[in-house]
């Protein structure tokens, strides 16, 4: 090392006060800095570069670096040995995407068509994007068969848009969220001794006889809701002002085809009503799968008919009247939960869009499941 030195000396007395300064008392690697002051300081070109070599240097030479050190004094050789020292640049990591804001969300769903359809990685089950809109809520025009507690029709708005089941919640997906939760098991069999219901049957099967708590437990388990009235009957209208989506037979199952035998269920419940359930039974009448009739325009299956769905909201046979005009949310309080739709067990005029099924929260009835709507992750 004092070979070294000593030549630095003898071929730059000027510099060498400044070379032996770095040489000594400087930790290595060098910086563009320093050899920039060496090379002001009248150090030899060539002995930095030896320098450079015995300690390395910690900066990339770029063309602004090149060009800097120039200006400094360095040559050719000096850059060109600055070249080979240099550390080689790192590829650049690639930007992080930018995390979705709620508006950036907001602007993409509102560009998907009505009738999207995408799987809920929770639950398993088929969703069906409805977009915002206006509708008249209610009794349908025309329809003759409406009761009371469906009128006034009335002017609805739904500000938002909403992702809702495609079907009823079926067997498969309540086992999924069963085994999950560890919740208590539906019931097998109903009071009619009807069987294979729920986990003995079919996976493709609604499921039903779940009481409103435990569809709402459902629901908020798959990162979802029950739906209002107002948003049900909106999705299950899909744009109609009819009483019904298409022919009858077609869209549902109902009392006079969900049996054995086709029967006239009008002509039952008004010869006895208090026997129907039980010749329905004798008739082997019951739920079917889901998916096996025709959707609505909006691509939904079973809005009418098979089972109904609970909704959010409380019965008050007057809300009509009285009901918000944008975004209802129902009676703040009330003694049953509203169902929609009809089932297997209905006769043809409760199986429209604008009947209201009551029922106790706390029963879980044969005829009645859910679906849940929300927002997809």
């Amino acid at each position: 090392m004092k070979n070294i030195f000593l030549a630095f000396v003898l071929a730059a007395i000027p510099g060498f006060l400044a070379l032996r300064a770095y040489a000594w008392q400087n930790p290595k690697p060098l910086k563009e800095a320093d050899l920039i002051y060496l090379l002001k300081n009248d150090v030899p070109a060539s002995r930095v570069a030896e320098l450079a070599q015995n300690k390395g240097i910690d900066f990339e030479l770029t063309p602004k670096t090149e060009k800097e050190l120039r200006q400094a004094g360095a040559d050719a050789s000096l850059i060109a040995t600055l070249r080979k020292l240099a550390p080689k640049p790192s590829p650049a990591a690639p930007a992080p995407a930018p995390a979705a804001t709620s508006a950036a969300r907001a602007e993409s769903v509102a560009k998907l068509a009505a009738g999207t359809v995408r799987i809920s990685p929770k639950d398993g089950q088929r969703y069906v994007w409805i977009p915002p809109g206006s509708f008249t809520m209610g009794c349908s025009p025309g329809d003759s068969e409406c009761f009371d507690e469906e009128k006034p029709p009335h002017q609805v708005t739904l500000t938002k848009g909403f992702w809702i089941g495609q079907t009823a919640v079926t067997v498969g997906a309540w086992k999924r969220y069963r085994i999950a939760t560890g919740t208590t098991a539906l019931p097998t069999a109903d009071g009619l001794g009807e069987k294979n219901w729920n986990e003995a049957g079919d996976e493709n099967m609604p499921a039903g006889m779940m009481t409103w708590d435990e569809a709402k437990s459902f629901c908020e388990w798959a990162a979802m809701r029950l739906p209002t009235e107002a948003e049900w009957e909106y999705a299950a209208r899909a744009g109609t002002t009819a009483a019904r989506y298409g022919d009858l037979d077609s869209i549902a199952w109902y009392g006079d085809n969900s049996g054995n035998q086709r029967i006239d269920s009008t002509a039952l419940w008004k010869q006895d009503a208090k026997t129907y359930a039980q010749k329905l039974f004798e008739n082997g009448n019951f739920v079917h799968g889901v998916g096996l009739k025709q959707p609505n325009a909006w691509k939904l299956y079973g809005m009418l008919g098979n089972v109904y769905d609970w909704t959010a909201d409380w019965y008050d046979a007057g809300y009509y009247a009285k009901s918000e005009t944008q975004d209802p949310l129902g009676p703040p309080g009330g003694q049953f939960r509203v169902g929609r739709g009809g089932s297997w067990l209905s006769y043809p005029q409760i199986v429209r869009f604008s009947y209201r099924y009551r029922g106790a929260p706390g029963y879980g009835d044969p005829v009645i499941g859910c679906r849940c709507v929300g927002e997809l992750p």
